[in-house]
């Protein structure tokens, strides 16, 4: 179970990081926004889902708090995965919650145009490149 608790947590990471980066203070407040994009209304139901409901005038638990004050800090955010990990293998209700919260995930498709000089190609994964007749 330990191992699957850790990839959840590392799957929902980006939508917390992104919510706790929109909202900062407010992350955990039940205001509704109904224009967030669906990454960060996600990211702010899974946060609310481990953390709880919080008022906006009330203090985040410590590790989201350090993650808003400290965004870009690889400690905070282990720290954070950390103590989420911790919530998810002490509650089964929440582990599935979140389970089900990620299943939900929205799909995101990147679409990139990218005009090069003569001979210059880049290829990733899944890609197709089409070359504008000469």
């Amino acid at each position: 179970m330990a191992g699957e608790v850790a990839t959840l947590v590392t799957e929902a990471t980006p939508y917390m990081t992104a919510a706790a980066g929109a909202y900062g203070a407010a992350v955990l407040a039940k205001v509704r926004d109904d224009a967030a994009d669906a990454t960060v209304g996600l990211g702010r139901r899974l946060l609310q889902r481990v953390f709880g409901h919080h008022g906006e005038e009330e203090p985040l638990p410590e590790p989201l708090a350090e993650l808003v004050a400290y965004p870009d800090d690889d400690d905070v955010l282990a720290a954070l995965r950390l103590a989420i990990r911790r919530q998810l293998e002490s509650d089964a209700a929440m582990l599935a919650d979140i389970r089900t919260l990620l299943a939900s995930a929205p799909t995101t498709t990147v679409t990139q145009h990218v005009r090069a000089g003569r001979d210059a190609y880049i290829a990733g994964r899944d890609m197709t490149i089409n070359r504008p007749a000469e």
